[in-house]
């Protein structure tokens, strides 16, 4: 390659990777076009798993093929680098079963390519094929290796998963090789998914002692689990011992009193933050609106929306909508949750119309409850729950002919009950309508 080439590959490749890092994916593949179409200059595997990068990010299946394909000219297709950027990049675009085959094709695979493929496998949620992978590794496994299945597992892997994600770790540490700030995140989740106090506790030391902490991430997430686990005090000690709080550690202390029922505290973490001149994002409304439902604070919930919305102006999204509907139906708001569901600007959830019909038992609501039950049946037809809902709201009511008639319905749409689902309560109401029904004709005889 002249030196002109040379220079000129590499202006073009920072300049590559300075829109690949800010997300400006179509100025980077529109570079990309034209480094290919430069035949004087000799593109190196950087470049190619830039130009991939892009691609995925994009969901561009056919730009990623015809990267494939020049990769292929350019004799670059079993460059580990390569290889593995392929694989991660069909995996995202077009289907697990491209990325296997090329995996399965590529015939020098370091620990970079099996990551890859095994990322894939744990993203999707297929922790089986993960683990397998895994265990099949014919090159010493990297801290990426171990941390890509700790945190499938720990998300994914059902009841067994957290404590099988935390003996993995253990497992690391036998092999030599030492946990780092994501492990620790990646564990998090499966310490509060068993209860484990001790376990966090042991987590914090490590981080303590690594020098992972102090950092924001760490220290959110700690915060977060240190609440879950029902340990408030060490969860706030945690957060004032932070250096720096940004809105994710305020969102992580106002959720930690939120999920335990402390509306109060949670109301106060969400004030000392705007004196502290942090701005709140949507995930920090989402937490108070459920500190509030928790504690059944109905106007204060209508607040904050307000301030959400009219103050911040951040846009409610499904989630804001369904807490709102949720905290309002529990106090009895039935017309002003109906009057929020019929505002929203995109049609509502099932779990919305599913709050607002659970309450209108509470309280005794039919005309509400025959509106939501109505929406419910034409969004969650097989959901059998909808169904026994509105007939005991009926029989409640003493309308057992209409109790009756939901139940016909159902059994006509073929709507089975889920484990657990019982007619119980229901048969009792029929009885005593049969029973008054009997009556009234001997009565009419």
């Amino acid at each position: 390659m002249r030196p002109s080439s040379y220079h000129r590959l590499v202006s073009c490749t920072k300049h590559l990777a300075a829109e690949a890092k800010q997300g400006r994916h179509h100025e980077a593949l529109a570079l990309v076009a034209q480094m290919f179409a430069s035949p004087d200059l000799a593109l190196d595997p950087f470049v190619f798993s830039l130009a991939l990068k892009s691609a995925a990010a994009l969901r561009l299946p056919l730009t990623v093929r015809a990267v494939h394909s020049h990769a292929v000219k350019s004799g670059l297709l079993h460059d580990p680098y390569v290889a593995s950027s392929l694989v991660d990049s069909y995996g995202k675009c077009a289907s697990l079963v491209h990325a296997r085959k090329l995996f399965d094709d590529c015939t020098q695979r370091n620990a970079v390519v099996w990551n890859a493929m095994i990322s894939l496998y744990c993203r999707s949620g297929d922790v089986p094929s993960a683990l397998w992978l895994f265990e099949l590794m014919d090159v010493p496994p990297t801290a990426s290796s171990y941390n890509s299945v700790i945190a499938a597992i720990a998300e994914f892997g059902g009841g067994s998963g957290s404590s099988r994600a935390i003996e993995l770790c253990r497992k690391m540490q036998v092999a030599g090789i030492k946990p780092n700030l994501i492990t620790t995140l990646a564990l998090f989740p499966a310490c509060v998914g068993t209860g484990a106090l001790n376990s966090i506790k042991e987590i914090h030391g490590f981080a303590l002692r690594n020098h992972i902490q102090p950092n924001s991430q760490f220290d959110s997430g700690l915060v977060e689990a240190y609440g879950r686990s029902g340990c408030l005090p060490y969860a706030r000690y945690a957060f004032d011992e932070m250096e720096e709080r940004d809105v994710v550690s305020w969102s992580s202390m106002v959720s930690a009193y939120a999920f335990h029922g402390h509306a109060n505290r949670a109301m106060s973490v969400f004030k000392e933050m705007e004196l502290d001149n942090i701005r709140p994002d949507g995930i920090m409304f989402l937490s108070v609106l459920k500190a509030c439902s928790h504690a059944g604070l109905a106007a204060d919930a209508l607040k904050y929306f307000d301030i959400m919305t009219k103050v911040y102006g951040l846009d409610a999204g499904t989630d804001h909508y369904s807490c709102l509907v949720d905290v309002l139906s529990r106090a009895g708001w039935l017309k002003e949750a109906y009057e929020v569901i019929r505002g929203m600007p995109m049609k509502a959830t099932p779990k919305a119309w599913g709050a607002l019909l659970g309450a209108c038992r509470s309280y005794g609501e039919v005309r509400l409850a025959e509106v939501a039950a109505k929406v419910l049946f034409e969004i969650e037809p097989e959901n059998a729950g909808n169904f026994v809902l509105l007939a005991s709201i009926y029989a409640g009511a003493g309308k057992f002919e209409e109790a009756e008639r939901v139940r016909m319905v159902m059994e006509g749409r073929g709507v089975s009950l889920n484990p657990g689902e019982q007619w119980l309560n229901m048969e009792v109401w029929f009885q005593h309508w049969r029973r008054a029904l009997e009556e009234l004709r001997r009565n009419h005889v």
